[in-house]
């Protein structure tokens, strides 16, 4: 099905757990509403470059096609992950996005490389098939953060110090999104950008700086292999009471037994934002940062080997 080593099972991120994953994202907890679809999730499907891109074809050659954007206008979070088209707008004023997504999607056949977008030191890896299963997150200092999600298989580990456009994971689809969605949506690379503790679009709106590298908005692959990067520090006074702000008291233990300060931090920035609910405030990591400026600091998360940039599926005639 497609050109590599990796099992299917690797993929499609089917570990252990999935099955109890799953139905937490069907189910919901005491502090986590369900997933909610509708008819509108349709509006996502792109069943021809779906199936270009499982058997492992890249629909646009040198251009890796774009088929979600970041939602300005989410729907409230309280009210459930989203997966309907019902209140969206990307950052071009269009509706390339649904409700609830808070990234980037490229749509790239299982096994591409994917590459660091910065130089970074690794955060963490997390393996959640109801939320984006294997993931792989990047801490570029200065409260810039990155994470990779659908991943088939890391490549790096937590502590590991990588240089922009540095192989650090290859691509899949794991994750419940490819089992409700299989055939009809492409797999794909979720890339999430994190700055000062909150998700943010990496593309600009007009009057934004983008964090895309490089001319008018579009980000290209790194031209060259920068690997100076300091960590992001945090306050340990500010990071115990975000801690104890974590209403989950088994996530919170957990958490709390992370014996790295630094790694202890940013798994609270990853909890605030992948459950909110889970905690009283609004956006409440942003607490650990006192100022995050927009700079132009990323390159596209592959390799020249693979791709020179991105198209818009909307714009190429691949979702409405």
């Amino acid at each position: 099905m497609f050109d590599s080593d990796l099992s299917l099972r690797e993929v499609l991120g089917l570990t252990g757990n999935a099955a109890r994953e799953a139905w937490l994202a069907l189910r919901g907890d005491p502090s986590l509403p369900p997933s909610k679809f509708g008819t509108s999730s349709t509006r996502l499907f792109t069943p021809r470059l779906a199936f270009a891109t499982w058997r492992g074809r890249r629909h646009l050659g040198r251009q890796v096609p774009i088929v979600n954007l970041f939602n300005r206008t989410p729907t409230p979070i309280e009210q459930g992950w989203s997966v309907r088209v019902t209140q969206v707008r990307d950052f071009r004023g269009k509706g390339l996005t649904y409700d609830s997504h808070n990234g980037t999607d490229f749509a790239v056949p299982p096994g591409t490389r994917v590459v660091a977008a910065a130089p970074g030191v690794v955060v963490a890896t997390r393996s959640e098939y109801n939320r984006g299963g294997l993931k792989l997150y990047l801490d570029h200092g200065d409260g810039l953060m990155t994470s990779s999600n659908h991943l088939a298989r890391a490549l790096v580990g937590v502590g590991e110090r990588v240089a922009r456009g540095q192989p650090v994971a290859l691509s899949g689809y794991s994750g419940i999104d490819a089992l409700a969605s299989f055939g009809a949506v492409a797999p794909h690379l979720h890339f999430n950008v994190y700055l000062g503790g909150v998700q943010v679009d990496p593309f600009a709106a007009p009057g934004e700086t983008s964090l895309w590298q490089g001319e008018n908005n579009q980000p290209h692959p790194a031209r060259r292999c920068d690997a100076d990067v300091l960590a992001t520090s945090f306050d340990a006074a500010a990071v115990d009471a975000l801690l104890q702000a974590l209403h989950d008291r088994e996530r919170r233990a957990v958490l709390g037994a992370i014996e790295d300060p630094w790694c202890r931090a940013w798994q609270l920035v990853i909890e605030a934002n992948t459950y909110p609910t889970r905690f009283a405030a609004h956006e409440p990591a942003r607490s650990l940062f006192r100022m995050a400026t927009r700079v132009p600091r990323l390159t596209l998360p592959f390799s020249t080997g693979d791709f020179d940039g991105v198209a818009f599926a909307d714009d190429v005639g691949l979702r409405a």
